[in-house]
């Protein structure tokens, strides 16, 4: 049997968290999230995190979020969130999330929350604290933690909930569980597929959900064959167009040329072409956001500029808008740094 490709789990959680920001509060933090106004808007702070941790040494993040939200009683603050994916344990991990939230509020002076969703694969591993004392002064954080591995003897019942966490934290959870083992995986990924249509959800909460599940758990190429057709005849059965409908250009033109070339030259590359202008459009719609929020305006000049912008240029005006004093300066040069 074909090998299937290295687990990854950083980027669906990525997807998943900001598009479901809500729902990540309710089921890993509960407490903070009955004080949070969901009523208001809530802004991913995207640029101001930027610039927090664009010259820090820390090590590989995987995914970070700050993101200011509306209390309950008309207070806004900010809530840093981190969600560690990787498998060993850290001995600098709560250092790191002291010296997140103290640069955050050094920066901006604005008190920050921080929170941490631990999926690894070690139970006995909860930092949740970091401080030090010298001559009788005492500096220290203390944050709430969630641990994926807390989950692993409810795995059924996460299985019956409806919100969108239960889907993603069983899925982290399968996906290690099946490594090693394909047609366990196999089985395990088409039972959360056909969840997602059971729960009655709309169409593209279904979709959303799918492509976190199909990126974490990777599947060979013939089983992955055998899994859209599963979903295909779903659909059909069901008069629904949710899953297929994603990928329905890269099946046709699977079917056409076969398994090996299909899989690879049609579903694969166009995933990735997706995946790049997905990218792309968020890259844009941040700075559009921070240009708008920094100037109070976005003048077409400056809309047009963005939509044709590349990917590296489009970064490049973010770090720009930092410091820039005006909205032409954003996109002057002579503000790139080496």
């Amino acid at each position: 049997m074909t090998e299937s490709a290295p687990d990854e789990y950083d980027s669906p959680w990525k997807e998943a968290v900001e598009r479901y920001f809500p729902e990540f509060m309710a089921f890993y933090f509960a407490d903070a999230a009955n004080l949070i106004d969901w009523n208001q808007a809530y802004t991913f702070l995207d640029q101001e995190l930027r610039a927090v941790v664009r010259d820090a040494t820390l090590g590989k993040r995987f995914v970070d979020k700050l993101v200011q939200v509306t209390l309950l009683d008309g207070d806004e603050q900010w809530v840093y969130i981190h969600v560690e994916v990787q498998g060993s344990k850290q001995a600098r991990f709560a250092k790191r999330m002291f010296t997140y939230n103290y640069r955050i509020f050094d920066r901006y002076d604005r008190p920050v929350a921080s929170l941490a969703v631990l999926a690894d694969e070690h139970p006995g591993w909860k930092p949740d604290r970091f401080g030090y004392s010298v001559l009788g002064s005492e500096t220290s954080i203390r944050f709430p933690v969630a641990k994926i591995t807390d989950y692993h003897d409810r795995l059924e019942t996460l299985l019956t909930l409806h919100n969108p966490f239960a889907i993603v934290t069983a899925a982290h959870i399968l996906t290690q569980q099946t490594r090693g083992d394909d047609r366990f995986r196999f089985q395990a990924k088409w039972r959360l597929i056909r969840l997602l249509y059971e729960r009655g959800w709309d169409k593209q909460r279904v979709i959303d959900l799918f492509q976190v599940i199909d990126w974490m758990m990777r599947l060979p190429k013939e089983l992955e064959w055998q899994l859209w057709q599963n979903i295909h005849e779903l659909e059909e059965h069901g008069k629904m167009q949710y899953i297929s409908s994603v990928e329905r250009i890269g099946l046709e033109k699977g079917l056409e040329k076969g398994l090996e070339k299909g899989l690879e030259k049609g579903l694969e590359k166009g995933l990735e072409k997706g995946l790049e202008k997905g990218r792309l459009e968020a890259e844009q719609n941040t700075l559009r956001r921070q240009i708008s929020r920094r100037f109070k305006t976005l003048p077409a000049w400056a809309d047009d500029r963005i939509a044709q912008a590349s990917q590296s240029e489009l970064e490049q005006w973010l770090d720009n808008i930092i410091d820039a004093p005006t909205i032409e300066a954003v996109f002057d040069s002579d503000n790139l740094t080496h």
